[in-house]
């Protein structure tokens, strides 16, 4: 049985994961979506990231800051395996961490076949990009946010071949944001 790759990303409105400055202010995250973070968590799936994405995480979870607003989450996000698709290996500094360079596509094909945990996207458009168009990714998850900013990064920029997707669930916020759950149709 192959591992499961699931990819988890906020959107606006307008379909964009990240504003024209790398960020993601305009995400909600309230007291729901830490709680549903945190059993997300739980699954303990290895989490993926590209390195772009992966420097925002680090500057961000293993703060003092960070496990005063969202205990848990980061505590889960601190001790989670975690892996970081580079162009350039580094070495990582925040903990349980392992640097995947070379070709990526390969490694996940591999990692796939391999026995051992499902594992999670965050985040990390060109990763989803490519994996997409490799046909790697079993499900999607889009928390989508009630707003609209007027520049962004689409998730899906750059694939190759259309995506067709079922809706396998959805949940909706008291914050009125949406999550929707998709696998893809093969």
């Amino acid at each position: 049985m192959m591992r499961k790759l699931t990819a988890y990303n906020f959107l606006t409105l307008n379909g964009f994961f990240k504003g024209p400055n790398e960020d993601i202010n305009w995400h909600t995250h309230g007291e729901e979506e830490a709680r549903y973070s945190e059993e997300a968590l739980a699954q303990d799936n290895i989490l993926l990231f590209g390195r772009k994405t992966y420097e925002m995480m680090v500057s961000f979870w293993p703060t003092s800051q960070a496990k005063e607003l969202f205990p848990k989450v980061a505590e889960g996000m601190n001790t989670a395996e975690k892996m970081v698709f580079s162009r350039t290996p580094f070495e990582p500094e925040w903990e349980n961490t392992q640097v995947i360079s070379g070709d990526i596509v390969d490694q996940m094909h591999a990692l796939k076949r391999s026995p051992g945990k499902d594992m999670t996207i965050l985040g990390s458009g060109s990763i989803i990009s490519l994996f997409t168009d490799h046909n790697l990714i079993d499900e999607y998850q889009f928390m989508i946010d009630p707003v609209a900013i007027p520049d962004g990064t689409p998730v899906f920029t750059n694939i190759n071949q259309k995506l067709n997707l079922r809706l396998t669930g959805s949940k909706i916020f008291n914050s009125g944001a949406v999550l929707l759950n998709y696998q893809r149709i093969r």
